[in-house]
């Protein structure tokens, strides 16, 4: 399967990243099984990083032998134990993982907003859940082990511009 990834830099080689603890799945490198998603990564750091050229790195999976032969977590729905998980990762309560991967749905700016909501006590775990089910929510597929690494082939890339 293909993935991709989006960055400021050319990633021939995905290295797990051990200080972005404040994510959704925690440390690890980063992918989507969307073009588009990981173009929006990408523009998003530029912007952040001020550059006006990023990347899309592209990807091969081998997701069938990596079910086999490593610890995968799925999530397959903004539920209330993917809600859970994100909120420990992104307060940095989750410093270790069991697991080679984690696999699920994206909290963007939207689904943030709720999660922060949620966090504050405003809204409690079920109505949180509601409004995310309204959200289009894209994927994400982060990779936290050198061993669910060797899965991932580097077969391309492409230039990201932002627009004039």
């Amino acid at each position: 399967m293909i993935i991709y990834h989006g960055s400021t830099q050319l990633v021939k080689i995905p290295e797990i990243r051990k200080g972005d603890t404040f994510l959704d799945f925690g440390p690890g490198f980063y992918t989507t099984t969307s073009a588009e998603q990981a173009e929006r990564w990408a523009k998003i750091k530029m912007r952040r990083e001020n550059k006006a050229i990023g990347y899309l790195s592209i990807y091969e999976f081998d997701f069938e032998t990596a079910l086999k032969q490593a610890k995968i977590r799925r999530f397959h729905a903004a539920d209330i134990e993917w809600l859970q998980f994100v909120v420990k990762n992104r307060n940095g309560e989750i410093q270790d993982t069991p697991c080679d991967m984690h696999i699920g749905p994206v909290a963007d700016d939207n689904v943030y907003r709720s999660i922060r909501l949620f966090e504050t006590g405003v809204l409690d775990a079920d109505e949180t859940v509601k409004r995310l089910k309204t959200e289009a929510l894209q994927d994400q597929w982060t990779f936290h082990t050198e061993k669910i690494l060797t899965f991932v082939r580097f077969v391309g890339s492409k230039e990201v511009r932002t627009e004039e």
